[in-house]
């Protein structure tokens, strides 16, 4: 079996859009200064605002990840298979501040006119961020909901980012 990834029009994805995220995990995954660092992430999604098509994710700001997005423009979403659950755990509870997780994880790097993503990825979204937002204390409606979220007050930043390419497993693909 092939396990190639392939790029698939946008239009022909076809995903779960409320366990994309939340039970898939996705690997936020970023290159600055030749460093590539990548965290596990299982809040976002996809959708379509300003005539494209689009990711959102969020990153707190004491994330490593957070520091490396905020410097760069091109990001992926690599969404691993069930199998490499242990990796996804492991790539959300170590920091690549402190350590190479790359090299650590066993995954394998490919990148996409520069962006890097994941050789061992179901499928990798190669996206460019267009937005990022500070969640703030002010914006909140359900208080009670930010009291349970945020205790500590540590607020993701929200990121929008184009979908400019979907490769999926050619086993994957429609």
């Amino acid at each position: 079996m092939n396990n190639t990834l392939k790029q698939i029009a946008n239009a022909d994805f076809r995903c779960n859009p409320f366990t994309f995220f939340s039970r898939d995990w996705a690997l936020i995954t970023v290159e600055h200064a030749g460093q590539v660092n990548a965290m596990t992430a299982s809040w976002g999604g996809l959708g379509h605002i300003w005539n494209k098509d689009v990711a959102y994710f969020f990153i707190r700001p004491q994330r490593w990840t957070r520091h490396m997005m905020d410097a760069e423009a091109k990001v992926s979403l690599c969404f691993l298979p069930d199998s490499l659950r242990q990796v996804l755990d492991y790539m959300g509870s170590a920091s690549g501040k402190d350590e190479d997780k790359i090299a650590k994880s066993g995954l394998s790097l490919l990148r996409d006119n520069g962006t890097p993503y994941f050789a061992e990825s179901d499928t990798a979204l190669i996206c460019r961020k267009l937005y990022t937002q500070d969640f703030t204390e002010a914006c909140w409606n359900d208080k009670e909901l930010m009291q349970t979220v945020y205790p500590e007050k540590d607020f993701h930043a929200f990121y929008v980012a184009e979908v400019e390419k979907v490769l999926v497993k050619e086993q994957l693909q429609p």
